[in-house]
């Protein structure tokens, strides 16, 4: 993938916003989703503020030269919930998002430290090429059905939660984005081949607003795509995480009962943090062979690490979410070829700044899921096609490899997820798991063939 920006460009400032935006646009959807799942009225702006900045935190950790943006991680939404619940005789509430996001951030840190006196070299002889690769694919894969529901979908529901506008026509709106950036990608000049996003977006957005104000005019319920009636309700400001723990209403139970809160808390995070390590490498992966640059070397993998656990714990302690390296982002950087430290480093900053201005983040908010399924598409596939690119390299004439990617794919593209109590294993980190074993098993035979030939 041809890059017009390597990391360690600096666009213009006219060029920069612009950037920044279609980036933000990018991860937007998911990072505010979280907080909405969760309910228990968690704000969606203190969630993208949090995110922006955990992702600043992660670029000074990784010394500016990882270009990838940190958002809400749906991995946590057990856990989450589980904060809230107690399951003990109390609940510490928003004060237990916070304790749950540390124990997960210091699963990071524990094992930036491990690999700092280790070194990095056991990742690569345990995720080679013919594991990285389909997994990173299965990382897209896994994505699509997310992009494909989405087409249907408009923003105004009704009294049982469905939405009310057609969904064909959502799916005109949809594909039409999903044209338009598309067009903009392969044909655009200059800027409009770099902003493909925004301009698919405010396509999409504008053929689902005057669909809308036709459907409000004439009383027809199946046009009515976006729902404008947010900018009614919308909040002035970010709800922060830790203000709403320490102003207290949280039930405190019994006293001897903290510690088994605290317990449950643990239990219910630090597993998910483990699986999330999993796609963390899988991601970093991803974005080393677009850059073509290994991040698990330079700045390292230990810096990662740290930098994405130390940015979850300041992000959930604003936001409530902890925070994880997005594939949203990634795609971003090869669809646009912009990798631009600099661009992720406006892009955070940006999204601490509209988590202040309630217009602005509001209208990021009402663009309709059918737009951003129909920009989904193209992401979720590049992020797929990046993976499959990896595995260009294997020889899959050979059984042993053929064996491993075929584990991969069918395992995350048939779903296969482990579920104990809180904790759920992913799709992505069941697959990176039985490749890993496949891979070792059959590794065994491949060292012996290599042993007798010498």
């Amino acid at each position: 993938m041809k890059l017009i920006y390597q990391p360690q460009d600096k666009p213009k400032l006219s060029q920069l916003i612009p950037f920044a935006l279609q980036q933000l646009l990018a991860i937007m959807a998911a990072t505010i989703a979280v907080p909405n799942i969760i309910g228990h009225g968690m704000s969606p702006s203190a969630a993208l503020f949090g995110a922006g900045i955990g992702t600043i935190v992660y670029l000074l950790f990784t010394k500016f030269r990882s270009p990838v943006f940190l958002g809400s991680s749906f991995a946590f939404l057990g856990s989450m919930a589980a904060a809230f619940a107690g399951g003990v005789s109390m609940s510490l509430g928003y004060l237990g998002l916070i304790i749950g996001a540390v124990f997960a951030g210091l699963v990071y840190v524990v094992i930036a430290i491990i690999v700092k006196f280790t070194g990095a070299g056991w990742v690569s002889k345990i995720m080679p090429a013919v594991v990285i690769g389909p997994t990173v694919a299965i990382i897209g894969l896994s994505l699509a059905g997310n992009a494909v529901g989405d087409l249907f979908k408009g923003n105004i529901l009704d009294a049982e939660g469905t939405p009310v506008a057609n969904g064909y026509i959502c799916l005109v709106v949809g594909l039409v984005t999903l044209a338009v950036t598309m067009l903009c990608a392969v044909y655009g000049k200059k800027m409009a081949r770099m902003i493909p996003f925004i301009i698919g977006i405010v396509s999409g957005y504008a053929l689902a607003a005057i669909l809308t104000v036709i459907g409000n005019a004439a009383g027809v319920e199946e046009l009515k795509i976006i729902n404008f009636s947010m900018f009614a309700d919308m909040k002035w400001y970010p709800e922060f995480t830790f203000i709403t723990a320490f102003s207290g209403g949280f039930d405190t139970g019994e006293v001897g009962s903290i510690g088994a809160y605290i317990g449950s808390i643990a239990v219910a995070y630090v597993p998910v943090a483990f699986v999330v390590f999993a796609e963390h490498i899988a991601d970093h992966k991803n974005i080393s062979s677009i850059i073509e640059k290994d991040l698990l070397e330079d700045p390292g993998l230990h810096r990662t690490l740290l930098g994405d656990g130390v940015g979850s714990m300041v992000g959930a302690i604003f936001g409530g979410c902890p925070n994880t390296t997005y594939g949203e982002s990634v795609g971003c950087v090869a669809i646009s070829g912009n990798a631009s430290v600099s661009t992720i480093l406006a892009t955070g900053i940006i999204a601490m700044v509209i988590s202040f201005i309630a217009p602005f983040s509001t209208f990021l908010a009402t663009i309709p899921s059918c737009v951003m399924g129909g920009v989904c598409m193209a992401l979720y596939g590049f992020i797929a096609v990046s993976g499959l690119k990896m595995v260009q390299k294997v020889d899959l004439e050979d059984n042993r490899n053929l064996f491993v990617v075929s584990v991969i794919l069918i395992a995350g593209i048939g779903g296969m997820t482990l579920k104990f109590g809180q904790v759920t294993i992913t799709e992505v980190a069941c697959a990176l798991v039985l490749g890993i074993l496949t891979n070792v098993m059959l590794g065994r035979k491949k060292k012996a063939e290599e042993t007798s030939e010498k």
